[in-house]
């Protein structure tokens, strides 16, 4: 019998930009020729029904103008499509028109072209470059920046992905006004939730801003644009794997991922985040981490946001505290929650633990009380 060591120690910079800007398109195309994914020349850009004629179509022509080889591949808009068949069908559809390990994918679209093309790109030929061109606010606070790319499964939402950095990030905060008010609102759970867990003047901001921010005013989307990105990095750049501190990024979302998916996705991501943020800040007073005055302030602004601060009357109360149990914080079959500390903070458990142990009747008395 005998033994041999393989050494394979690494040392990877997983660096890159994020443009926040107005019309974007042919920085993209300028960036490409400069370099920005050094001599690639074929360009599958992924995007969905909804994003393909507003800004897909005009990035391809582009490219295509720009003498590069380029594809579309589109699938249909919305949560349901998230899905490992999805991602089946794309990777397809990419072997069938030729491509293989000399492409990159430029993901054109909101949270769920940007996860699902991520992912796309960190397993299709074993790792290809992607860029991010984000169209939505809720991409641009969350799905953009971090790394994390995953689809959904019938049990629960990003159970199966992986951590895969782009080579670039586009946030076109022009594309923000294609959007229904509706996709607006649901991008600012997001926002709130980073002012809730790191930035307590962002949240006051927020408070003194939310109408010109609901009118898409050039300089407050710019504003809440660059403050998501800063509180995003500075989290993912002390824990880009999710070992410990990245859990605080999921505020809100142990109660919203599962009402997401018990709603049978009839809510909005942001909108089941905002359930999410009310039913965490209840749980935070009931221990004793935020006043009855933070409390209702969390909740405040979240209306004056326009999200949703209830729970529907269709949705099952037991079946939802059920789905608690797929959330991935879960460690031993005991639910864990990231608790809110005042406003701009988090509790800190111990060195590096930022998620704490709740028991089932504690989270179903919060549930049933909404």
């Amino acid at each position: 019998m005998s033994t041999f060591q393989v050494e394979l120690k690494k040392v990877v910079d997983d660096s890159y930009e994020i443009e926040i800007g107005f019309q974007l398109q042919n920085k993209l195309i300028e960036d490409i020729k400069n370099g920005l994914v050094g001599k690639v020349k074929k360009f599958a850009v992924v995007t969905d029904s909804t994003v393909k004629e507003l800004y897909a179509d005009g990035i391809l022509k582009g490219l295509v103008d720009a003498g590069y080889q380029a594809d579309l591949f589109v699938f249909p808009a919305g949560e349901k499509s998230k899905t490992r068949k999805t991602k089946e069908d794309v990777e397809d559809a990419m072997l069938a028109k030729g491509y293989r390990r000399d492409c990159c994918i430029i993901a054109v679209g909101g949270g769920v072209v940007t996860d699902l093309a991520g992912f796309v790109a960190g397993t299709f030929g074993r790792g290809v470059p992607f860029i991010n061109y984000a169209t939505t606010l809720l991409a641009a606070a969350d799905a953009s920046v971090g790394g994390k790319t995953a689809v959904d499964t019938p049990l629960a939402t990003n159970l199966i992905g992986l951590f895969n950095q782009p080579e670039k990030v586009y946030i076109d905060i022009a594309a923000w006004r294609t959007l229904p008010e509706r996709q607006v609102v649901s991008g600012l759970a997001e926002t709130i939730k980073h002012a809730c867990l790191a930035r307590a003047d962002f949240f006051e901001y927020l408070n003194e801003n939310m109408d010109s921010i609901l009118a898409l005013d050039k300089d407050a989307c710019e504003h809440i644009a660059k403050v998501n990105c800063e509180v995003k990095y500075e989290v993912v750049m002390k824990d880009e794997l999710e070992s410990g501190l990245r859990e605080v990024l999921n505020l809100g979302h142990t109660v919203g991922r599962a009402i997401e998916t018990v709603s049978d996705y009839k809510l909005l991501h942001g909108e089941a985040v905002a359930i999410g943020l009310v039913a965490e800040v209840m749980l935070a007073y009931k221990l004793g981490h935020v006043t009855a005055d933070e409390r209702n302030a969390v909740i405040a602004l979240l209306q004056k946001a326009k999200l949703p601060t209830e729970i529907p009357e269709y949705i099952d109360r037991e079946a939802l505290v059920k789905k608690l149990y797929t959330d991935k914080k879960v460690r031993d079959g005991k639910l864990r929650f990231v608790i809110q500390k005042g406003i701009g903070d988090v509790v800190e458990f111990e060195e590096g633990v930022f998620a704490t142990p709740i028991e089932e009747s504690v989270a179903r008395e919060i549930i049933m009380g909404m």
